[in-house]
């Protein structure tokens, strides 16, 4: 089995708490990290003719992980909501594949896709696996569970009660879902729907929900915005918050709610959140300017301050929110006042124990998948930099990146 060390001027493992290494050096065999440490130790561990690739400028960090897109929708259509329903399944896994690499070339190893349709997302992971087509490691939910006529129905998850909950929990599982996702209040991509505040179920009924999950060893991502929402999601056990943005039921130009008691809440639960920045920030910021976003950023620098375990998601797919922006939502967590080094753990080793691939991924540590990424720049102080990767590295198999955004890194290639 081939042997490669890379190297490079700074590595940072993944956890904040961890100390970077100067001039460090990760050796990977296959698609499996075997060896992370001073370069000149790994290079003397290593057998003689080993590759080494070194990045003397560069940085050296675990893949990044966006824990929350929705890959069969087309994020440059104007409706992309009416785009796929006007789609066949062939057409949705063409834009889910090029979608997944664009994500990639990117930094993004690892994604987790939260609402598709037509089993788009459990196809293209397969794919990925296989080494059949280039993309990040795939968590897929399937269709999300949803009331009668609720938020994102066109999906095909909709369920009436406890009975459909469970139902449509355990096609989803038997079609080969990773994890469940379920709508716990509506939102703003299907009008008519419940709004954004308001709850769809019952904590009987999302408990349903979870016990089914949970007994299957998958985990529940609920998507919820309003006050209300959160607390029946919370009550009924979910392990991930998606959005979680304290809207208030006038709307959200009244403004998020201010309920430090339900932080407190989910912090005590340990359930993480994952409150899906993402260049969608940036356009709103332009158009009704930063001012009139600050309460909703503090929303989140709260919940960072009373301990909530935050994490790196983009909501990639819906409107304003691109595939090729994931650092640019990382840069919001930075603006809300989080600090960068939380942020870059936000997106690899938190992320990765939130998605209960801690054992697999987010780190860089012997035994784990070798997904890395080399990029110019110091992420604890610029996390922008994270947008411009040099080198991308997918259980095992380099992707050098493509496009406007890539920075390709100069690497030196030696042998030991």
């Amino acid at each position: 089995m081939t042997e490669r060390i890379y190297a490079a001027g700074l590595l940072l493992h993944g956890p904040a708490d961890r100390a970077a290494l100067a001039d460090g050096a990760v050796r990977v065999s296959g698609a499996t990290i075997t060896d992370v440490g001073p370069r000149d130790e790994v290079i003397a561990r290593a057998a003689p003719g080993t590759e080494v690739t070194h990045f003397p400028d560069g940085t050296l960090l675990p893949g990044l992980i966006d824990a929350h897109v929705h890959l069969a929708f087309d994020d440059h259509s104007d409706d992309p909501v009416g785009a796929l329903r006007a789609s066949g399944a062939p057409a949705l896994a063409l834009n889910a594949a090029g979608a997944a690499r664009r994500l990639l070339d990117g930094g993004v190893t690892t994604v987790r896709d939260l609402g598709d349709r037509d089993g788009v997302g459990v196809a293209l992971r397969d794919s990925v696996r296989d080494g059949v087509l280039p993309g990040p490691r795939i968590l897929a939910a399937g269709a999300p569970v949803t009331v009668r006529g609720g938020h994102c129905w066109f999906l095909g998850g909709e369920a009436s009660g406890a009975d459909g909950v469970r139902e449509v929990v355990r096609a989803n599982l038997a079609a080969g879902a990773d994890l469940i996702k379920v709508m716990a209040t509506g939102g703003t991509l299907t009008p008519g729907g419940p709004a954004p505040a308001e709850p769809q179920f019952t904590v009987a009924e999302l408990t349903v929900a979870v016990r089914e999950a949970h007994a299957a060893g998958a985990r529940v991502a609920a998507h919820v915005h309003g006050v209300a929402g959160v607390e029946v999601a919370l009550a009924a056990g979910v392990d991930t918050l998606e959005h979680c943005s304290f809207i208030s039921a006038d709307g959200p130009a009244a403004g998020p709610e201010h309920r430090p008691d339900v932080i407190d809440r989910i912090a005590d639960a340990g359930t993480f959140v994952c409150p899906t920045y993402s260049g969608s920030l940036d356009r709103a910021a332009a158009s009704i300017g930063i001012d009139r976003l600050r309460p909703w950023l503090d929303v989140v620098l709260r919940q960072h301050e009373r301990g909530v375990r935050l994490i790196a998601g983009t909501d990639a797919g819906i409107p304003g929110a691109g595939f090729d922006e994931y650092a640019v939502g990382l840069s919001w967590f930075v603006r809300a006042g989080l600090p960068a080094p939380t942020v870059v753990e936000m997106a690899t080793s938190r992320a990765a124990e939130a998605l209960g691939l801690a054992d697999v991924t987010g780190t860089l540590a012997p035994g784990l998948d070798a997904d890395l990424l080399v990029v110019t720049g110091d992420p604890r102080q610029d996390v922008t930099v994270l947008g411009a990767p040099g080198l991308v590295v997918a259980r095992g198999r380099e992707h050098p990146p493509r496009g406007a955004r890539t920075a390709p890194a100069s690497g030196i290639r030696s042998t030991v």
